[in-house]
């Protein structure tokens, strides 16, 4: 079983560095004047929005050991919830519709957690499928709901009790970076904290952790709930970015692209959930510009980096950096 230095939780200088880069270069990238400005800071926003999502994701597969297939639904509901919220007339405020949607989305996680977190292994990850697929269809199959047409979310958030306007491109990806250092720098500490270190006991030996006294079914549907509401916000983001939303946010297919983006970067610290979903959806839009196969590229490029960084991108960096540091 991997030990919590094997997953670096304590991130080397090295990446220190990088990320520290990464976070200097997206916050001075809308003051680059270049032709096509509009399309990047969308694609650059919807970047942002998947690394909130696939951090929420690593709460539960990279620190608590727990893989779901059906942590898109809580992405999906939030989505849903701006949706159904925002008047066809007028926008909503963002300082109320925010939390509310982000805490339907962790009501959801918690009912369904309840159940599921009982399980174990494998089961646990056909239960997260099976009970996905459920709300899925129940949109898909509901016209009352959007049915699989989907629902248009009219107007962006109204963020002016914030003084912030949203519908304006620029004001929203700064808004999305800032929300993104914040989930990050709260998830961090999280990490560290009493009960991340429980988390991280259980995802080594939970048997153990039960022998010593912790109750692990308290610890783990608090870490499936707490995942379900950072995976609404970043659901929120998403609707109010993209202006639409349709059951496939909840789908089976958007549960493995946050798995994939948190295999690619790297388990278990966090900041491999955000490199891992700025490469995958930078590889993946290269690949759909050169082939309409892009998915037999994009497969063989995940199990190369399996092979080759078990540990992912960052601990790929890791590896090389510490090599020359030698």
């Amino acid at each position: 079983m991997s030990s919590p230095k094997a997953q670096l939780e304590r991130l080397p200088r090295s990446i220190q560095f990088i990320l520290g880069l990464g976070f200097i270069a997206l916050a001075a990238f809308p003051l680059m004047p270049f032709t096509g400005a509009d399309f990047y800071l969308g694609m650059l926003s919807q970047m942002m929005i998947l690394a909130i999502f696939a951090m929420s994701l690593d709460l539960l597969q990279g620190v608590t050991g727990l893989v779901s297939l059906g942590h898109a639904a809580y992405f999906g509901l939030a989505g849903y919830a701006l949706a159904f919220l925002t008047p066809q007339d007028a926008p909503i405020a963002l300082w109320w519709s925010l939390p509310l949607a982000a805490a339907g989305a962790g009501l959801a996680a918690l009912v369904i957690g309840f159940f599921v977190v009982r399980t174990h292994g494998i089961y646990f990850i056909m239960v997260t499928m099976a009970f996905a697929q459920m709300v899925f269809f129940l949109f898909f199959d509901n016209k009352g709901l959007g049915g699989s047409d989907g629902i248009y979310v009219t107007f962006r958030p109204d963020a002016t009790a914030l003084g912030l306007d949203l519908e304006n491109k620029t004001t929203f990806y700064y808004f999305t970076l800032a929300v993104l250092v914040l989930v990050y720098a709260f998830l961090r500490r999280l990490l560290f904290s009493p009960f991340g270190r429980v988390l991280a006991g259980i995802r080594v030996n939970e048997h153990r952790m039960r022998a010593v006294g912790y109750g692990t079914f308290g610890y783990k549907l608090t870490a499936f709930t707490l995942a379900g509401t950072l995976a609404g916000v970043a659901g929120y983001l998403w609707a109010a970015q993209t202006g639409f939303v349709n059951p496939e946010l909840m789908g089976f297919h958007m549960s493995a692209h946050a798995i994939m983006m948190v295999i690619l970067g790297g388990m278990g610290n966090f900041a491999g959930a955000i490199v891992g979903a700025f490469a995958f959806e930078y590889v993946m839009h290269f690949f759909k510009d050169l082939t309409k196969h892009w998915q037999l590229l994009m497969g063989g490029f995940i199990v190369l980096v399996v092979i080759v960084a078990p540990r992912g991108l960052l601990g790929l960096v890791e590896r090389f950096t510490r090599k020359d540091a030698a």
